[in-house]
């Protein structure tokens, strides 16, 4: 922690809150960008801890207690992430998150903070950089299956990277696709074409992003093009599977974290099925960003992106949001402990 920042706190002794609307007051895309790209390479480098995802199962949904500690800017802390499908039905999001981060060096807790944008931001922001690091430079069109919550900043994301041209874009439920692309002409100057099937969403698509709740392969190899790359971001968890196995075997495989990846991201199922094994991953993104491994060598190369969401993205927005709402003065100071005070 910077000095003046740990005189402030060591001052104060207060928990600050800080709700979504402060969050997006105080982190946008780009900074999530930078975050994240320094995040990887600081986990690839050794200077993070991160435990494995902590999955408490229930009947209507799960929890996922995810901790993490970065050395440079020593920041840790933890999110506790639900996925509730029904909740929608209930007028209440699948997803909901809190994130504490507290003072490495004391353990006091520096502050309780939205996670729900946080991961949006973070979640794109990785998949942006790994694009990025992975496809072809002049990459313009977007195929996008899946147009829920965090879809639109999938693309915003990858429009910071990229001059894209048009994004082609498939939702499950009937207009879906056409309300997303509605919405978003206002924010990002690109031809939106929603489309009736997964093929037509893919079959031209330069970059492509899957981000459904899928259990089985919605993707298959036939409609993918030479030189494509995948962002492959709804499968987080066992059993979720988005892609055409084919496509695995025969591309090049990076993950954002290699447990992770193996346990619950888009290799898991593929695996479990002895459809893929472990030794075909290729890199992370942070030996990639590091120049420890090559990204795609030919132009024809299909590329794919397995990510799986990293404790240490969440850890890094998170920390640097509480930096930042102290200089803006933003939050809600509170004091948890009387020992504190």
């Amino acid at each position: 922690m910077p000095v003046g920042l740990h005189k402030t706190r060591a001052a104060a002794r207060t928990t600050l809150i800080l709700t979504q609307a402060d969050i997006e007051r105080l982190i946008d895309i780009p900074t999530a960008i930078r975050l994240v790209r320094q995040a990887f390479k600081t986990q690839a480098l050794g200077q993070a801890t991160m435990p494995p995802k902590l999955y408490l199962n229930l009947p209507e949904g799960d929890f996922r207690a995810m901790p993490a500690y970065l050395a440079r800017p020593p920041a840790c802390g933890i999110k506790w992430v639900n996925v509730h499908p029904a909740n929608p039905a209930r007028g209440l999001p699948s997803i909901m998150a809190i994130i504490v981060i507290n003072d490495p060096a004391t353990g006091v807790p520096l502050a309780v903070m939205d996670g729900l944008l946080i991961t949006k931001l973070r979640t794109a922001a990785a998949a942006a950089v790994a694009a990025k690091a992975l496809a072809r430079p002049g990459s313009r069109v977007v195929g996008l299956v899946g147009c829920g919550g965090q879809a639109d900043a999938q693309v915003l994301a990858l429009a910071e990277l990229f001059h894209l041209d048009e994004v082609r874009v498939w939702g499950r439920l009937p207009g879906e696709a056409a309300q997303f692309c509605a919405r978003l002409r206002r924010r990002l100057r690109v031809r939106w074409s929603p489309v009736a099937g997964i093929n037509a969403c893919v079959a031209q698509a330069d970059l492509i992003v899957t981000i459904t709740p899928s259990r089985r392969p919605l993707v298959m190899r036939q409609w993918i093009k030479p030189g494509a790359h995948i962002n492959a971001i709804g499968a987080d968890a066992p059993g979720k599977q988005e892609l055409d196995p084919q496509i695995l075997r025969e591309a090049l495989v990076v993950v954002d974290d290699r447990r992770q990846a193996i346990h619950g991201g888009e290799i898991n199922v593929p695996i479990s099925k002895k459809q893929f094994f472990p030794r075909q991953i290729h890199a992370t993104v942070g030996d990639i960003l590091l120049g420890r491994k090559r990204g795609r060598t030919r132009a024809d190369q299909i590329t794919v992106f397995d990510a799986t969401g990293l404790a240490t993205h969440d850890v890094a927005l998170a920390h640097e949001s509480y930096r930042l709402a102290l200089k803006s003065h933003l939050g809600k100071p509170i004091y948890l402990f009387r020992g504190l005070k």
